[in-house]
C-alpha cells in the first residue's frame, strides 16, 4: 500500500489563519503546510484508494498532491476537521461508499454513521456503510478494523488497514488512555500515525493540565482529548511500531521543535 499524508494538522492547521507566531511564520516562509487531518491509502495491486477522514481542506489537498480521488472513505468521528470535507464530494462521485462505526454515542444519541446520514442527507451520491468496532471489513482490497479510543466527550475510533502482511495503524484523535483490547488490534504496525497535538511541556497551559503521567511525571495526555508528543511516542513503543509519524499537530510547538522528526508534514509518502 502507498500512504500519503494529505493533512497532518489539528483543527486550525499550520500555518493558522491570522497567526504571526514564529512557527506559523516559519511555515509560511518555507512553504510548509499542516492542513486538517486526512490520509490517502492506495492499493497498488488494484489501483483503488481509500481516504481516511474528509478534511475541510479536501479540495486543496487533492489539487496539491498527486493522488487519485478515493474509491471509498472512512470517517473516524464527527468533529468538523475530520468530517466536514465530505461536502466536497458533491458532483465528484457517482457512488462513494463511506464507512463509519455503528455504536450509538450517548452524547449525540446516534452513531458516527447516523450523523453522516443526517448531516449529509442531500448527498445522494454517497452510501454510508455501518461497521461494528473490532469486526474487520473489506474495502478497496484492504482489511480494515475500527477500534474505540478515548476522545471525550464523543465516541472516536482508531483503525488498522492491512494488506498482504503490511499494516498501517492510526490512533485517531485520542488521549493516551486507549484500552487494552484496542491496543492489541493496533499493535505491531509497519507504520503508526499517532495524534500528538503538543509537547508535554505545554500541559501547564491547559485548564486541567496533563493526564496519564509516566513514571517521571511527564504527562502523556494534554487535557483529556489528545496525546502529547511524549504520549504518542510512548504509545508507539507500547505497540511495537516499526515506524511512527506524529500527526494532528498544532502550531503551538516551539519553532525549534515544530518541524523536527517524527512530527509529520503534509505530502509525506510511505510504501508498506
Amino acid at each position: 500500500m502507498r500512504v500519503t499524508l494529505l493533512g497532518t494538522g489539528d483543527t486550525t492547521g499550520t500555518p493558522t489563519a491570522g497567526c504571526d507566531c514564529e512557527t506559523c511564520t516559519y511555515a509560511i516562509e518555507n512553504g510548509i503546510e499542516r492542513s486538517r487531518f486526512s490520509v490517502h491509502v492506495e492499493n497498488e495491486e488494484t489501483g483503488e484508494s481509500l481516504l481516511v477522514d474528509f478534511s475541510p481542506d479536501f479540495r486543496a489537498q487533492f489539487l496539491t498532491h498527486d493522488v487519485a480521488l478515493p474509491d471509498a472513505g472512512i470517517v473516524t468521528h464527527v468533529h468538523f476537521d475530520h468530517l466536514d470535507g465530505l461536502g466536497n464530494t458533491y458532483r465528484l462521485f457517482s457512488d462513494l461508499p463511506v464507512h463509519a462505526a455503528d455504536e450509538v454515542d450517548p452524547v449525540t444519541g446516534t452513531s458516527v454513521a447516523g450523523t453522516i446520514r443526517e448531516k449529509y442527507d442531500y448527498l445522494d451520491r454517497i452510501t454510508v456503510s455501518e461497521q461494528r468496532p473490532y469486526e474487520p471489513f473489506t474495502t478497496c482490497g484492504f482489511e480494515v478494523t475500527f477500534v474505540p479510543v478515548d476522545h471525550p466527550p464523543l465516541l472516536c475510533y482508531g483503525l488498522t488497514i492491512e494488506h498482504e502482511g503490511a499494516k498501517l495503524s492510526l490512533s485517531g484523535d485520542t488521549s493516551y488512555g486507549i484500552g487494552d483490547r484496542a491496543r492489541e488490534v493496533l499493535s505491531e504496525p509497519d507504520l503508526l500515525l499517532a495524534d500528538a497535538i503538543v509537547p508535554a511541556s505545554l500541559c501547564e497551559h491547559h485548564p486541567i493540565g496533563g493526564r496519564h503521567r509516566d513514571e517521571t511525571g511527564v504527562p502523556r495526555t494534554f487535557g483529556s482529548k489528545h496525546m502529547t508528543r511524549e504520549g504518542a511516542l510512548a504509545l508507539a513503543d507500547d505497540l511495537g511500531a516499526e515506524e511512527t509519524r506524529l500527526v494532528h499537530v498544532a502550531h503551538f510547538y516551539p519553532v525549534e521543535e515544530a518541524f523536527a522528526a517524527p512530527l509529520a508534514v503534509d505530502g509525506e509518502r510511505y510504501v508498506l
